[in-house]
């Protein structure tokens, strides 16, 4: 926050590697795993929808990027429109922001050789119909700047894998974090054309693909991710240790929390 009177900020040693501790003023509470909290009981809809309810093909890969659509910059666009001119029958489905970000979005579609038909967008729903639909995709592709955050951890809980190219700072580190946490590192790349190769190779191996998401199905209620509880005793552990060097007349200072 570049300010004096926060005192700590809550990280992990992925969206916060040593060699970027330089560039914030608080002292840093690393979580063992991820820093980000998850809720294990959120709701997913029994509802029976089919792609054609979405606007989807019934065949085809489906690429998913459910970030909102300032997140996406040309450079992950120009890589998108590259999968979907290689990989037959397959579309892009994005959130629907705003009109005027979707007649940008069909635009440069266009301009890359790709029909804006092949882009797809999504209403907003109630959040654990929201998280229904992540089935009806392939694969969620992430964003450079931005990564997805809450997005991301929406869908990993509905069984839907993501690729992530893990940058310098925190927000772009984020993804990168909650697949280490749910036992998926091999997800994680960290240049541009390593990210455009595995996603093109999981679009086109859809076995390597299936080993994954039967994988991701397993660990999401057995990796530390979405496992609540582990979590709180963890945060509680780390505020309980700030306290106590309050309380010892110490000076806040950076320190890890070991898990019993």
């Amino acid at each position: 926050m570049a300010t004096t009177f926060i005192d700590y900020l809550i990280a992990d040693p992925t969206v916060i590697p040593g060699e970027q501790r330089r560039f914030y003023r608080e002292r840093l509470v690393y979580l063992p795993h991820s820093y980000q909290p998850n809720d294990d009981a959120r709701e997913i809809a029994a509802t029976s929808t089919t792609r054609a309810d979405f606007g989807l093909p019934e065949h085809g890969f489906i690429f998913c990027c459910f970030n909102n659509n300032h997140k996406i910059s040309p450079k992950e666009f120009d890589i998108w429109m590259r999968l979907l001119r290689q990989v037959d029958d397959s579309v892009l489905w994005l959130l629907r922001s705003n009109k005027w970000a979707e007649r940008n979005l069909k635009k440069e579609a266009e301009a890359r050789g790709i029909d804006s038909s092949r882009l797809v967008f999504a209403d907003r729903l109630p959040h654990a119909e929201h998280l229904e639909r992540h089935q009806h995709a392939d694969l969620f592709l992430d964003t450079f700047n931005y990564n997805a955050h809450t997005t991301a951890s929406d869908a990993l809980w509905a069984g839907l894998p993501v690729v992530t190219k893990q940058g310098q700072q925190f927000a772009a580190r984020v993804a990168a974090s909650l697949l280490n946490a749910v036992g998926l590192p091999e997800l994680i790349t960290t240049t541009a054309p390593d990210y455009e190769a595995l996603i093109l190779e999981l679009a086109t191996n859809r076995s390597r693909l299936k080993e994954i998401t039967d994988r991701l199905a397993s660990n999401r209620l057995t990796e530390p991710l979405f496992d609540t509880k582990r979590y709180t005793r963890n945060f509680e552990r780390g505020l309980r240790q700030a306290y106590d060097l309050y309380f010892d007349g110490e000076e806040p200072h950076d320190f890890s929390v070991t898990e019993c």
